[in-house]
């Protein structure tokens, strides 16, 4: 597998496979990792950068889920190539930021990816379709199970598995759920919804995790602290509260239609009929938009119009996306362009 085939194949996180897929786009599960005797990342030299990615790449070859991944040095990739990872979900913006002596692996259908010298020695990461912490939890713990007898982990009978940042301490485990929610948007709930959710030890973050905002409806909802809880108290607390909030979106969905029908069809309407006539727009103008139709979508307004396409054109219209279909760099107003374009093509087939 090579970087530039990811784009021919559709992530495992957009898949709408996945349980409540209508208002779960994904599941994570992430691990913070660290070895024995070597400085965190932000405080490594360059030898011990270089003896960790050594030691992690030589263990992934010992791995029979990991067998055939992708393992990428961030030093020889273009800057577009690490904007294309991250709008994948496959790695962090700071990875990306500074990329020497940072590593990064990919699995088969980018359901695994694994940071290397990032906050800490090794980020594993796990995504699903829909609502599915419970598989992505499995997942992780296999692939944990394989690599741990090659890797010395960093761990403290008092506190747990060492981390660089004392939140992490503990479990490192930090699960995460990506959910669409425009319907309390419009009716002014999710101010309230989010608040509680930070009264239940629980972060809110955008589209693209920490530091981004939440465009197009988009609430990425997930543990603060692991110090002094178990992974599976940690997962069954994120589980209630998430049920809770696709219930409450499922209300505020329900009464739109009942009580608002005209307003839901027309918003919906104006964004398909925006879209599929556009010749210039900006990537935050297109998420918003088709946040309006994904929502037409799932409401059964749009009904010859598969969510597969709109989840698709979430991906495919974002800035480095764009310039690795063109196969070179393009200005942001040539952006805007190409942009349109391939939004009518998929939408006037």
């Amino acid at each position: 597998m090579k970087l530039n085939d990811l784009l021919n194949q559709e992530s495992e996180w957009l898949k709408e496979t996945g349980p409540n897929s209508d208002i779960v786009i994904s599941s994570r599960i992430r691990l913070a990792r660290n070895l024995e005797r070597l400085s965190f990342s932000h405080w490594a030299d360059e030898k011990e950068q270089q003896e960790v990615l050594n030691q992690v790449e030589s263990a992934i070859n010992t791995s029979n889920y990991l067998k055939g991944s992708l393992i990428l040095r961030m030093r020889d990739l273009s800057n577009i190539d690490k904007q294309f990872l991250v709008e994948r979900h496959l790695i962090s913006r700071e990875h990306a930021a500074e990329p020497d002596h940072k590593g990064v692996v990919i699995s088969d259908r980018e359901i695994v990816s694994i940071m290397i010298n990032e906050e800490d020695h090794l980020r594993f990461q796990v995504l699903q379709s829909g609502f599915n912490l419970q598989e992505a939890k499995s997942l992780i713990d296999r692939i944990e199970s394989e690599l741990e007898p090659h890797l010395n982990f960093a761990f403290s009978s008092n506190w747990g598995y060492l981390t660089a940042c004392p939140t992490n301490v503990g479990t490192g485990m930090r699960a995460s759920v990506m959910l669409h929610l425009p319907a309390l948007v419009m009716t002014s709930q999710i101010t309230k919804v989010l608040q509680a959710i930070a009264k239940l030890s629980l972060t809110t973050r955008g589209l693209f995790g920490e530091g981004t905002e939440a465009r197009g409806n988009f609430f990425q909802i997930s543990n603060q602290i692991s110090l002094g809880r178990l992974e599976v108290e940690l997962i069954d607390n994120i589980e209630r509260v998430i049920r809770q909030v696709i219930e409450y979106e499922q209300n505020a969905r329900n009464n739109l239609l009942t009580h608002n029908r005209e307003l839901i069809e027309d918003r919906v309407w104006r964004a398909y009929g925006i879209l599929k006539g556009v010749r210039i727009i900006s990537s935050n103008e297109t998420i918003d938009l088709l946040s309006s139709m994904r929502l037409g979508v799932d409401m059964g307004i749009l009904k010859d119009i598969g969510r597969g396409i709109v989840n698709e054109l979430f991906i495919l219209t974002q800035p480095a996306h764009l310039q690795k279909i063109e196969g070179k760099a393009l200005t942001a107003d040539k952006r805007d362009v190409k942009r349109a374009e391939l939004i009518r093509k998929r939408l006037n087939i």
